[in-house]
């Protein structure tokens, strides 16, 4: 009997352990406890037992009669505090509107990027990427800058304390630097990014902000290979009615050198105030690839042509959209931001 009443204990708690409403617990309850109960069986049984042994099974079938009581009023307990945790939470009502949340979208500089150089990957360029902390070397001297120029000054450039000849990029133009010295030509690259300059924020200017840099390196490339190029895109961004004309003006890093005008979006030419009433809109800067540039990459000086160009992105966005202060880009305002 003692080996009956450890198995009828074992049933017992696995069966209250599956038990998940009040119901099954009643049933639970009758079942052990219950007149015809399981119990109550064990009690009939004992008079039929030897005399002596009829105490010792008695006090037994009390004592798990008490366990069971305890076992079956917990469990009784846990449903009580089940149910007043559930009355606690909030109550929600299923036949309100949600509240929707509203999805957002590339940023107008982001679109800007992604459709400059869409327009040239399909032209066969490349876009590569490059750090924006950068050495004195390519920032400047790789490129044909000589140590008297201005921008190497403390005042126009950002220079890290912490890091030896090291600074934050002026422009993108390093990358053509690091994308020479790697591989040789022919190359068709285009470098997006930020790029820093230590300028006072105004409605034109900002100490960050993004420029394209793109190059093409050959043999027996042309100016007019550059002009070609130059003006497919800049009517695909600008719309196909624009004109273009290239004026003289000085790089370092390129020989002959030019910048790019386009007739004013606004006006067609006729002259207003978003482009002084000259009738023309600068776009970037451009020109062929210094024969120094060439040398210092390790191409022979004669052996490859090539040209080059930059843009800074916030004002083809400016230009296409007709937005007069640049701050309006980072000042996280959604109803200008929506606009795009």
């Amino acid at each position: 009997m003692h080996m009956d009443l450890n198995a009828i204990q074992t049933q017992i708690s696995a069966e209250l352990s599956q038990v998940a409403s009040k119901q099954e617990l009643e049933n639970l309850r009758v079942k052990y406890l219950g007149r015809k109960g399981l119990l109550a069986d064990l009690t009939s049984a004992i008079p039929g037992l030897p005399p002596e042994q009829r105490g010792a099974f008695g006090k037994e079938v009390n004592a798990f009669k008490g366990r069971l009581l305890v076992w079956l009023a917990e469990k009784e307990k846990s449903f009580g505090q089940a149910a007043h945790n559930l009355e606690k939470q909030p109550k929600v009502d299923i036949g309100m509107p949600g509240i929707a949340q509203e999805l957002g979208h590339r940023h107008p500089i982001t679109q800007i990027i992604a459709q400059i150089c869409s327009i040239f990957t399909r032209m066969g360029f490349a876009v590569v990427f490059g750090p924006e902390v950068e050495t004195e070397y390519n920032n400047f001297t790789g490129l044909n800058i000589p140590l008297e120029h201005p921008s190497r000054d403390a005042f126009d450039t950002f220079y890290l304390k912490d890091r030896a000849r090291q600074l934050l990029r002026s422009h993108t133009s390093p990358v053509q630097v690091r994308v020479m010295k790697a591989y040789k030509p022919p190359l068709a690259v285009v470098v997006p990014g930020r790029v820093y300059r230590p300028d006072a924020v105004d409605a034109s200017h900002l100490f960050m902000f993004h420029q394209i840099e793109g190059f093409l390196v050959d043999k027996n490339i042309r100016f007019s290979d550059l002009k070609g190029m130059l003006e497919f895109f800049a009517r695909s961004v600008f719309g196909q009615k624009i004109k273009m004309r290239f004026r003289p003006h000085f790089f370092p890093f390129t020989e002959p050198s030019v910048e790019v005008d386009i007739s004013c979006i606004m006006c067609q030419g006729a002259g207003c105030s978003v482009c002084g009433h000259k009738g023309w809109l600068e776009i970037l800067g451009a020109g062929m690839i210094h024969p120094n540039v060439f040398t210092q990459v390790g191409y022979g000086p004669k052996a490859y042509t090539g040209f080059a160009f930059g843009m800074g992105i916030e004002r083809i966005a400016m230009l296409k959209y007709g937005i007069n202060d640049i701050r309006l880009f980072f000042g996280n305002d959604l109803r200008f931001l929506k606009q795009f």
